[in-house]
Parts: C-alpha cells; structure tokens; sequence
C-alpha cells in the first residue's frame, strides 16, 4: 500500500508523526555548543597578548566630557573615528568611560593631531617598562615589535 498518493496535478502525503521534542532538543544542543565555542575564542582572544605599533606612547587620560580629556594633564581631542579598546581588547565607545577616571594607556594621534587608537592597559602591560611617553623618546629609542618593548639608547 502506497504512503503518498501521486497524480499529474497533485501531490499528497498523509501527515507524519513526529518525535515529541525531537527538533527542540537538537536545536538546544547546536545552541549550547556554538555557545561555547564563541566564548572559547572570545576567551583565547582576550588573553592573548596584545600587540602595539611603534607609535604608541603611553599616556595617562582623563575623560572630562567625551570627545574631551586630558592627555597627561594638557587638553586633547578624540578623532570623531577614534578607537578605544579596553582591557579586554574590545571597542569602547567615549561616552562609555567615566567620567574623571584616570586611565593608563597607550595612544596613538591621527593626521590632524587628534586622538585616533587608544588602548586601556592591563596590569601586566603596565608593568612592561620602559615604554615612550613622547614622540622624541620613541625616535631615539628602539622598537621590538616581535617583543613588544623598548629599549633606551
């Protein structure tokens, strides 16, 4: 006895049964795995050392009303593109930061002079000294990028 009945203008099939919660559970399944899986790289992403070009100075900011703060004590600008990263590497937005907050970083300034990369340092990165605070100690001193420090003339 034939399931689906067939002619040249229609096709039928009797409805099936389907396993109760079949679909739900596979679906909580994939969901739980591809959930892990983005957090694995997220969390491998976080701890990985992050790596700063040449032209990072370190810096200490204020944010006083964003896109102003102050950069080591004198007035500056975000770039209206200006990127900020935070401990954990991921963006920020300036209205996000506290206000008065002093925060180390290490900073780069875009073609008009303007704050353009900012990033929130870690402890550790911190503790990696000595790093540039002004734009002649990083000519005159010499650039790791593979270890990522400086070295004083």
């Amino acid at each position: 006895m034939p399931r689906c009945a067939t002619s040249a203008f229609s096709f039928s099939c009797p409805p099936t049964r389907a396993v109760p919660g079949a679909g739900s559970r596979r679906a909580v399944v994939v969901a739980i795995v591809a959930a892990m899986a983005t957090l694995t790289s997220l969390h491998a992403a976080a701890q990985a050392p992050r790596s700063f070009p040449a032209a990072a100075l370190r810096g200490e900011i204020v944010v006083v009303q964003p896109p102003e703060l102050l950069l080591n004590g004198q007035p500056a600008r975000l770039a209206p593109g200006a990127r900020i990263r935070g401990e954990n590497n991921l963006l920020i937005v300036s209205g996000a930061l506290a206000t008065h907050q002093r925060l180390v970083v290490h900073y780069t300034f875009d073609r008009e002079g303007q704050l353009g990369e900012v990033w929130i340092l870690t402890a550790a990165e911190r503790a990696r000294l000595p790093w540039p605070a002004t734009r002649e100690q990083a000519a005159a001193w010499t650039f790791d990028p593979i270890g990522q420090t400086w070295t004083r003339p």
